[in-house]
Order: structure tokens, then sequence, then C-alpha cells
């Protein structure tokens, strides 16, 4: 009996699995090491590598030359815009001033029925026979055929101003889409250019305070130096001569600006883009320039590299998006980009794309 129940209590024997079921038991063993394996190969992840000062000085330039392109489409959305909005306003005092003629010629035309109705009120054989002075009659009489005529006028005045006036603010109604369509790009335009400034201001954090003031001066290097060596070479020397009066005045104005920030969408007086600048440096030659570099380009004699001369637009890359203004010795004056205010440097620091000669 003992030994019967020593047996009963002795757990039973595990067999080992075989066929199906071992092979399921494995796959799922398998599975698990490789989920546990993944976990914690996922912590162990190796993270990409920083960016060198070369890369980032790269991707900085990429973005500011990106910048500068949007800001010229920007450029060209907001003369555009300012265009319509120019165009909306003289329709609207047109439409003004015609809905006054208009309401004055009501207002005669009533006065004018008021009259007759009054005259009319006895049959003329009647006012005739009755009339005391049938000489006076017959003058008012003819008057009164004079003052049919003038109401048919009056009419014709009339309906010739509600259509005009309808015309007028379908013309009205054309140019409010149109300008809501520019404001949409110019804020499709800016909300760009703010996002590569932004980027390019990230990527500057990522340096150091040694690599950033490397940095600084490639990029002065680059651009011509820093507005302090635009005063040594030639600020204070005065403007470079040129042959055409006009010319010489956009360069003197150019010269003025030297050392004032970099800005996009400015052209004065206390911050330029590049485009702003050349605009207003000829503007206070007396020339009006459009608004952006590719409108620019188009806004004098193109000539070739080889004949430049003081005051000649100077452009850049494919796109031409970036423009100086030439003063002689391979140098112009341009705004470069932000953080680097207007100042003097070689031409050939940027791919040429073409010249213009405005005067």
């Amino acid at each position: 009996m003992a030994a019967h129940r020593r047996s009963a209590h002795r757990k039973p024997k595990q067999r080992p699995l075989t066929g199906p079921a071992a092979r399921t038991a494995a796959t799922l063993a398998l599975a698990g090491a490789a989920t546990a394996g993944s976990v914690t190969g996922a912590g162990a992840a190796p993270a990409e590598p920083a960016p060198t000062a070369a890369q980032v000085k790269a991707k900085v330039d990429r973005l500011y030359h990106d910048a500068e392109v949007a800001t010229e489409k920007y450029n060209g959305a907001k003369e555009k815009a300012d265009a319509a909005t120019r165009n909306l306003d003289a329709l609207t005092d047109e439409a003004a001033r015609r809905t006054d003629r208009l309401n004055t010629a009501r207002h005669a035309l009533g006065s004018l029925a008021t009259a007759q109705y009054r005259s009319d009120t006895l049959d003329p054989a009647l006012q005739l026979a009755l009339s005391s002075d049938p000489d006076a009659y017959l003058e008012r009489a003819s008057y009164l055929d004079r003052a049919g005529d003038r109401q048919t006028g009056l009419l014709r005045n009339i309906k010739r101003q509600v259509a005009r006036i309808a015309q007028v603010k379908a013309r009205a109604d054309e140019e409010t889409e149109r300008l809501a369509a520019r404001r949409t790009e110019l804020r499709e335009h800016r909300t760009a250019i703010r996002a590569k400034l932004a980027d390019a201001r990230k990527l500057l954090d990522t340096l150091t305070a040694a690599e950033r003031a490397d940095f600084e001066r490639s990029a002065d290097a680059q651009h011509g130096g820093g507005p302090d060596r635009a005063d040594r070479s030639t600020t204070r020397g005065g403007p470079v001569s040129a042959t055409d009066s006009r010319a010489g005045q956009a360069i003197a104005f150019a010269h003025g600006a030297i050392g004032k920030p970099y800005v996009w969408g400015a052209t004065g007086p206390n911050a330029f883009d590049c485009s702003g600048l050349t605009q207003a440096a000829w503007k206070a030659a007396g020339v009006s320039l459009p608004r952006t570099t590719y409108t620019q380009i188009n806004a004098g004699q193109r000539i070739p590299r080889s004949q430049l001369a003081p005051g000649d637009l100077v452009f850049f890359y494919s796109g031409i998006s970036h423009v100086g203004l030439y003063i002689g010795g391979g140098q112009m004056i341009h705004a470069p980009r932000p953080g680097a205010p207007v100042r003097i440097a070689p031409i050939d620091q940027m791919p040429f794309a073409g010249a213009t000669r405005v005067a």
C-alpha cells in the first residue's frame, strides 16, 4: 500500500514532443529569440555621424541660395500684387465717380419729369385758350419741346453710365481675384524663405564658436569681405568714376549703402536685398528699374563680360537669382545674403550669368 501511495504522488514523466508539435514549438522559440534580439539591437543601433563643418557650410550656402531664389519670386509676386492693388483702387475710384455722375443725371431727369408733370396738368390747347398771354405760352411750349429732347439725351446718358459702371465693377471683381491669388503666392514664398533661413540658422547653431568664425571668414572671402574692408578699399577714396553721369549717380548711391544690412524684400533706405539695392541705386539716378533680378536683366542692353563698364548690372547663377552693381576693376557693390551687409565684392566669386547696361 505504501509503495502504491508513493507511486500515486510521483509526477508524470514528460514525453518529448515529436512531429508537427515539435516543429511548431521550435518556430515559436526562434521567433521569440529574433524578437528579443531585435529589441536589444534597436537600442544599440549606431547614430548617424554629425555633419562636418565643411558639410554644414555647403548646406547653409545652398539654403541661402535657395532663400534668395524664393526672395526674388516673392519680390515678383509683390510687384504684381502692388500693381493689382493700384488697379483695383483706380477702378474703385472710377466706379465712384461714374456713380456720382449717374446720380446727378438721375436727379436732373427727376426734376425734369416733375416739371413736366406739373405743367401738363391741363391740356395744352386749354392752357392756350385760358392764357392771358398766348405769346408767353407759345414760348413755354417751345421750351417743353426742347425739354423733351433733353429728357431723351438724359435717358441715353444714364443708360451709358449704367453700362459703364457695370463694366468697371466687372473689371474690379477680376482684379480682386487677381490680387487674392497674388497674396496667396506671397504667403507661399514668404513661408519658403523663412523655412530655409530657419534651417540655415539651425545648422549654424551646430557649429562650435571656432567653426562658426571660420564659416563667417570663408563667407566674407567669398562675398568680398566685410564692410570694413570695403571702406578701406574704395569708400574713402570716393566712388569709382563712370563715364555716364547717371551711372555715376547710381554708383554713388550704392557706395552710400555699404554696411547696411541685407533684409529679404527690402528696397531701402535702411536695408536692401540684392535687386532692391540695384533698383534703389538707379532710382537715385532717375531711372526706374523693375523689381526682380530676372526682370532687371531685360531692362537694358545685354553686354558681354569683356565690355563691362561702371554702372552695369551683373547677374549670377543660372536662374538669374543674384545681381550686383558693377563699379569697375572686376568689382561690384551688392547685398550678399542674410547676416552679410552691403559690400564690395569681386564678380568672379559667383557663377556669372550675364550683364545689362541700363543707361
